[in-house]
């Protein structure tokens, strides 16, 4: 296979949980580019339509569904949809999430519900559903886990949100092994502090300002990611590229992670 064979997506289809902004967008377009019909699953209307001009601009099939992943009866006739609209499902990116910026003390019930319902319960919902889509097809797929350097380390700040992707990295070993007979590989893309809407609270709010500067210093690049950093890794994922290459943590944090 050349090399540029290897990360060609043409003919296959991928849903992008929250990909109308920030990372999920970013990893929408990349797909694309590379070839993928594209789906994204997301809530605000507005944005959604946005994106799809953008993905549809690119010559490819695309659509884009408002749906809440919170809502665990929505996930499976969002796929269902998609394949009707698209066609079989070949790449699922568990990419929707949020944070709550509570410590334990003043976290909620709510709050603990909400970001795990999100950030955890959706992306194992919606990898048994895309599995079993997969495994129908017989031609293996990828999923791939948009996790956090988060979930690798301790936080005071937002635990619920570190929890949820501490517990999607090991969602990612447990699937890859369950999955590989299928020849459907399941990795996670782990990244690092990122410019988006999602983290615009400790770039802009003055009393996160020492820790703002303790996350850039903390960094050997000197800064956060562009949303579109993830797009390569995302490609490569989700590609003939990465076959052999299975319940991995693929990490993009500008060196974050090796202080």
């Amino acid at each position: 296979m050349a090399k540029g064979e290897a990360f060609d997506l043409t003919g296959k289809v991928a849903v992008v949980t929250g990909g109308n902004t920030g990372i999920g967008k970013a990893i929408a377009r990349g797909l694309g580019q590379a070839g993928a019909a594209v789906a994204i699953l997301a809530r605000n209307e507005k944005r959604n339509a946005s994106t799809l001009k953008d993905l549809q601009a690119l010559g490819r099939p695309a659509a884009a569904l408002m749906v809440d992943v919170s809502r665990r009866e929505a996930l499976k006739p969002a796929l269902v949809e998609v394949e009707r609209l698209l066609g079989p499902i070949n790449i699922l990116v568990n990419n929707a999430a949020f944070a709550v910026l509570k410590g334990l003390l003043d976290h909620t019930e709510e709050d603990w519900d909400s970001v795990l319902a999100t950030d955890l319960t959706a992306c194992f919902l919606l990898s048994k559903y895309a599995a079993q889509s997969m495994i129908r097809q017989g031609r293996g797929g990828k999923i791939i886990n948009v996790a956090s350097i988060a979930g690798f380390k301790g936080t005071g700040v937002f635990p619920s949100y570190a929890i949820s992707k501490g517990g999607l990295l090991q969602l990612t070993r447990c699937l890859a092994i369950e999955l590989a007979p299928h020849r459907i590989q399941v990795n996670s893309l782990a990244l690092g502090w990122t410019t988006t809407d999602m983290t615009a609270w400790i770039r802009t709010e003055p009393q996160y300002a020492e820790l703002y500067k303790e996350m850039v210093t903390r960094t050997p690049a000197g800064r956060f990611a562009d949303p579109e950093e993830a797009s390569g890794a995302a490609v490569f994922l989700a590609s003939a590229a990465s076959d052999f290459m299975t319940g991995a943590d693929l990490i993009v944090d500008g060196g974050f992670f090796v202080r």
